[in-house]
């Protein structure tokens, strides 16, 4: 008998609609019931890609003894972390208070009031290696909830209040700040593999935005290496899928070699940008190529028909983890043929194997090596991998493929929005641009509600929970890029009724960082800010991008100054933990710099665009129209009858207009 999440519009609930446990939605009649039972809230968060959650569930949530112990003592909720971030952060914290780390599955308990007052992640089903089964576990908490309520009382308040601490807001970023903080990002860059840190290794996109926004300064020489190094290594490693592309969520060992094989949008599109960005930053254009093949990718395994971009790709195949992704030794021989013995070379495979007796494909040797090793041309070992990877495609054509979340989430639509409106303008490519006008018109089509206010996820066809601050920071950022990328004014205007609407819905009166949740939304035990980048940047940095572009486009001084409330509001961050706030600290390095404006006007505006998107310039905001256009106060004035020009500024402060590409080029390097 189905329970009540079979009409989720969460993949991620459903999967559990069939399970013996009587799961309840996020929602006050769950409480209601807690209170009239009196027994405690068992919450359970996860999301659909997520390994141990699968783990936890078929050795927990599938059995129907652990059901009848959760059943008889607890109202059990069920939560999709990425359906609802706000309960997702609340008691994230409690978990790492108690514990001092995190993860998912997170298993919560609390009270009828919503009180954490214990927490852990995974539970085995029996005892393993230290950590109490999750029998002992429930059994536990029911003895001290029926014998010691008012320790479990403290307890909750206690959590309650450290919930609700927030970080103190420092001083606004300067160079000095900016300089120190890059330099404790470089102290932990792994200088043999490439990225930060050990395993698990991460690619952190916002740490690499902040890379590529510092390294023309001085005192960033570093910068560019560190960066070469991170996306070569990640490119060329087990994370990256040489197949049908796209980047695997992390690495479990510090070389890149073997995934944790879920995909995920969010870090598919900041990756692409970045590698985008990178090449022109490192003057290297074969980074491109990876941006191709992700968004590639993206349109063939994520894309929903009407051109909004679902959620991930699972880990797991057919109960297994990876199993859609390695090839066995034989099986890839049979496929590569003739071509087998460079193929092997090139995607380091052998009889042993380097994951669970199959083979990870990764680029153990470059093709200018293999074919030094072997006597023969280079146009003959590319040839061979470009047959290879065809043939290993038709045996994946043929596998079952892993579970698709199939919910669009607006923030990650957003990324994947200026990845592809950045990737259409520098790479010349229509195609690109085209589906950035086709995402961002699924998301303002189908992802409003009667008021036109902005909605978190859409699946099947229903659109549920307000949006959050990321999502409406990171849709104006995006549908910021796709304007300065088209010159096409709609884009522009939503953008700001976004950025206007998001400083109306989550702006605190004290000012400083926006809260995360709308003031019409759902109150939680704490309303948090959201200033940490976990893994997307968070909603603070790029609210403030996106209302740095809106003072720059409108002259408006206002607008700025809630920019750089934001960036001070996470000034103590910068400075003591700069590796989780890299795309304040890449705002904050444009900010330092100065926004630059200019305004292309007249017929041939587009092609004098082209000098635009030659470099990489993110702290500009490019207005471009081929008329007389004067919808943002950025253009007003600059019309010249017959015409094209542009004009670079400062605070609406303007050089002479130039004609050509040579001079316009000129004025943005200088």
């Amino acid at each position: 008998m189905p329970n009540r999440l079979a009409e989720s519009t969460s993949p991620y609930l459903r999967q559990h609609a069939d399970n013996p446990v009587d799961w309840w939605e996020w929602g006050e009649a769950a409480f209601d019931e807690a209170r009239r039972r009196d027994v405690p809230i068992l919450l359970s968060v996860g999301y659909s890609a997520c390994h141990w959650c699968h783990v936890m569930a078929h050795e927990s949530f599938e059995d129907a003894a652990t059901a009848e112990v959760m059943n008889r003592d607890f109202v059990n909720v069920k939560v999709d972390r990425e359906e609802r971030p706000d309960v997702d952060a609340v008691y994230m914290e409690a978990v790492q208070a108690l514990t001092g780390r995190g993860g998912w599955p997170m298993t919560v308990w609390l009270t009828p009031e919503r009180e954490p007052f214990f927490a852990g992640t995974y539970f085995p089903k029996e005892d393993r290696q230290g950590i109490a089964s999750f029998i002992r576990v429930l059994d536990s908490v029911t003895r001290a909830w029926d014998s010691d309520r008012l320790s479990i009382t403290e307890q909750a308040e206690k959590l309650t209040v450290a919930i609700n601490r927030e970080i103190p807001a420092g001083s606004a970023p300067t160079e000095d700040s900016v300089r120190r903080a890059y330099e404790q990002v470089i102290r932990s860059a792994d200088p043999i593999n490439g990225g930060f840190g050990g395993a698990p290794k991460f690619p952190q996109p916002p740490v690499l935005e902040f890379l590529l926004r510092v390294a023309d300064r001085p005192w960033a020489d570093r910068a560019r290496p560190v960066l070469r190094q991170a996306l070569i290594k990640m490119a060329r490693g087990g994370i990256y899928d040489h197949v049908i592309g796209g980047f695997a969520r992390y690495s479990v060992d510090d070389e890149w070699l073997v995934p944790h094989f879920e995909k995920m949008l969010y870090d598919n599109a900041q990756l692409a940008r970045i590698y985008l960005r990178a090449g022109q930053v490192l003057g290297d254009p074969s980074l491109w190529t990876i941006t191709d093949e992700v968004i590639a990718y993206m349109n063939t395994h994520l894309r929903h028909p009407d051109g909004g971009y679902y959620s991930a790709q699972d880990a797991d195949s057919e109960g297994e983890e990876g199993k859609f992704a390695v090839f066995g030794y034989e099986e890839f021989l049979d496929a590569t043929g003739d071509d087998s013995d460079i193929a092997t070379r090139v995607f380091g495979v052998t009889e042993r194997g380097n994951f669970e007796s199959k083979n990870i494909l990764h680029r153990a040797a470059g093709h200018n090596e293999v074919a030094e090793a072997m006597g023969v041309d280079v146009e003959r070992v590319d040839e061979a991998v470009d047959r290879a990877i065809a043939a290993l495609g038709k045996i994946r054509d043929v596998r079952v493929p892993p579970s698709l979340d199939d919910k669009v989430v607006a923030s990650w639509n957003g990324l994947a929005i200026r990845a592809l409106a950045e990737a259409g303008a520098v790479l010349g490519n229509a195609d690109h641009l085209a589906d950035a006008r086709m995402c961002a018109q699924f998301v303002l089509n189908q992802m409003v509600d009667g008021e036109g206010r902005l909605l978190r996820s859409w699946s099947q066809g229903r659109a549920t929970t307000k949006a959050f601050l990321e999502d409406y920071a990171a849709m104006a950022t995006g549908l910021f890029a796709l304007y300065q990328a088209t010159g096409e004014i709609g884009w522009y205007e939503s953008a700001k009724r976004l950025t206007e609407e998001a400083i109306e819905l989550f702006g605190d009166e004290s000012g400083g960082a926006l809260f995360s949740t709308g003031s019409d939304a759902e109150r939680l035990i704490s309303r948090k800010k959201d200033q940490m980048d976990n893994p997307l940047p968070s909603g603070n940095s790029l609210m403030s991008e996106a209302l740095m572009l809106l003072a720059a486009y409108e002259g408006a001084p206002a607008r700025r100054a809630e920019g750089e409330a934001i960036l001070s509001a996470g000034g103590l961050l910068i400075d003591r933990y700069p590796s989780a706030a890299g795309h304040l600290l890449a705002v904050a390095a444009s900010h330092l710099d100065g926004m630059r404006e200019v305004a292309i006007v007249g017929p041939d505006a587009h092609r004098l665009a082209d000098a635009i998107w030659a470099g990489f310039h993110p702290g500009l905001a490019v207005a471009v129209s081929i008329d007389d256009d004067t919808s943002i106060p950025l253009l007003e004035g600059r019309w010249s009858e017959g015409n094209t020009l542009a004009y670079v500024c400062r605070d609406f402060v303007c050089d002479r207009p130039v004609s050509s590409l040579e001079d316009l080029t000129s004025l943005l390097q200088g």
